[in-house]
């Protein structure tokens, strides 16, 4: 399967992440159509069905993650 580049990986889960506050702030529906916009596109690049699932397997691929450390994909 081919994989986003993890630059294009931080990139969206930082946009999901700003979204998400915004979203939590007022509500706009055009804030909340982007954040679904951002999370299948999340989705679709990690090979995941589910916002969540997608944000662990994103910033599993992040320079920095601790490739032996898969605590996060147990929860």
């Amino acid at each position: 399967m081919l994989m986003a580049h993890p630059a294009i990986l931080r990139d969206l889960v930082e946009q999901y992440e700003t979204l998400r506050i915004l979203h939590a702030e007022d509500g706009r529906p055009q804030v909340r159509q982007r954040m679904d916009d951002v999370a299948y596109t999340l989705c679709v690049s990690t090979g995941t069905r589910d916002v969540d699932a997608a944000l662990i397997a994103a910033r599993y691929r992040l320079p920095g993650a601790r490739p032996e450390d898969d605590s996060l994909l147990d929860a």
